[in-house]
């Protein structure tokens, strides 16, 4: 009885011990602190967040016979393509959001892809006309500007610091879903550097599940402090509604294409670390010595390229990028692109075993060789295709294999035999009826003499394909 009774006071000390270490439950003492709002967050945010209208006009076609000049001849212009009939304009909704007092809007690409005019709907219930000063497929943004009257300006978002996010996170999601008005949603960082979501080339999502749905592409996923951390993309789903499960583009990205628009680029130009790179799996790992897959492989290095000239050889395993780590190509192009070309990235590698510290000097991919631009308009299965030759920076632009040497197609007419045969920008040719073709002038020669068949050799993918093609 003794042991137990002792044994019972010490549980009760220690319980004792441990309550004393916890906080005491206790009522609220004010209104304040029962109620929870985002609304100051939101009155900070939202005013910066409008929507955005792309129009593009299209031609009704009542009847293809119009297609014919005799057919339209005889009975008239009514109702012919181009020759009075009826206009429609196709209207995609999507938001944006003002990052600059003169009226900058950043949005998605996919929003404003092919618009014929631009419309910006502000907080205010304003419309205005807007313009496109930068667009940039590679990460699906693009940069506005508002036609604005004098000096007018407009309320804008602070940019916030995607790297400082965190899962768990709370963040708001704000924009125009389904076109029924401004609509704030609140949810969670469910995750951070989604690569392999299939939406872009830079493939590096912060993940909500703050519901997003259609219209709400452009629009701004901000933090508890009414900072933007996040640009709002896409969303998966199977119903085309929100499941929880959405995706937006980091700011740290968007500030590199702001940034160049402001200086006024045309395009975006980003870093090339002139190396073939790989993502290392389990067998790869086990192959390395490494207790998990983890870090970039260096397959191959450009001569004279960023890389060669930091160090990096073949074999080596990049692990981290200014202190963040990479476990994936993707992951790497990202932390290279939120870099601005002249700079410098540490990286950390591991070679042999052994762990080594670089610095890389950033550079532009750089132009090797004149593109020499041809549009093809000989009788062949080339004709309305854009080629040029193939560089490092030509390569960069089109994700082509940067080994690759010769001819790339840039550009595909639609209505074109060139775009009837299959061909697609990135196909690089490599023969045309046995000929090598090594410059843009060496096939626009090659396909001057009709054919009555085109043996033609190409690498898409990576993987070279011949074909015979009728002439």
């Amino acid at each position: 009885m003794l042991v137990a009774g002792a044994f019972g006071c010490a549980l009760a000390l220690a319980a004792g011990t441990a309550g004393a270490q916890q906080p005491q439950p206790r009522v609220p003492a004010s209104r304040a602190e029962v109620q929870l709002s985002f609304a100051p967050v939101v009155a900070k945010s939202a005013p910066a967040v409008v929507n955005v209208y792309a129009l593009k006009e299209q031609r009704a076609r009542s009847n293809p016979l119009f297609d014919d000049p005799f057919f339209r001849r005889f009975f008239g212009n009514r109702g012919a393509p181009g020759l009075g009939a009826p206009e429609r304009m196709q209207r995609s909704l999507g938001s944006g959001v003002i990052v600059d007092p003169s009226g900058l809007v950043v949005t998605n690409y996919h929003v404003i892809e092919q618009a014929d005019e631009i419309r910006i709907a502000l907080n205010d219930k304003r419309e205005l006309e807007a313009e496109v000063l930068l667009r940039d497929q590679r990460t699906d943004l693009a940069v506005l500007r508002i036609k604005r009257e004098g000096k007018e300006t407009f309320p804008i978002i602070e940019l916030g610091n995607s790297d400082e996010v965190a899962v768990g996170d709370i963040a708001l999601a704000i924009g125009d879903p389904f076109g029924v008005g401004q609509t704030v949603t609140q949810g969670i960082i469910s995750a951070l550097a989604r690569t392999q979501a299939g939406i872009s080339d830079y493939q590096f999502f912060i993940q909500t599940d703050a519901a997003i749905n259609p219209g709400n592409s452009g629009g701004a996923l901000v933090d508890m402090a009414g900072r933007l951390i996040g640009i709002n993309t896409a969303i998966y789903s199977r119903s085309g509604g929100s499941h929880g499960i959405g995706f937006a583009i980091p700011v740290n990205m968007a500030r590199v294409v702001i940034e160049q628009a402001k200086s006024g680029g045309k395009a975006v130009r980003r870093p090339w670390l002139g190396a073939a790179l790989q993502r290392v799996t389990a067998d790869i790992a086990e192959g390395l010595g490494l207790q998990r897959p983890t870090g970039v492989l260096v397959t191959s290095v450009v001569e004279g390229g960023p890389a060669a000239k930091a160090g990096l050889r073949s074999g080596d395993l990049i692990v981290a990028v200014e202190g963040q780590a990479v476990d994936d190509p993707q992951s790497l192009n990202y932390r290279l692109a939120t870099r601005p070309i002249g700079g410098k990235a540490a990286f950390a590698i591991a070679r042999s075993g052994k762990d080594m510290a670089l610095v890389v000097v950033l550079e532009g991919a750089p132009e090797t060789v004149p593109r020499e631009e041809i549009v093809l308009k000989a009788r062949s299965p080339f004709a309305g295709a854009t080629v040029v030759n193939l560089s490092p920076a030509v390569a960069e632009e089109l994700r082509v294999d940067f080994g690759a040497t010769g001819v790339v197609i840039y550009d595909v007419d639609d209505a074109s035999a060139a775009a009837a045969a299959g061909f697609k920008a990135g196909d690089v040719i490599l023969e045309v009826n046995g000929q090598k073709v090594l410059r843009t002038r060496d096939l626009d020669i090659a396909i001057r003499t009709p054919q009555r068949a085109w043996r033609v050799v190409v690498v898409r993918g990576g993987r070279a394909i011949s074909a015979v093609l009728p002439g």
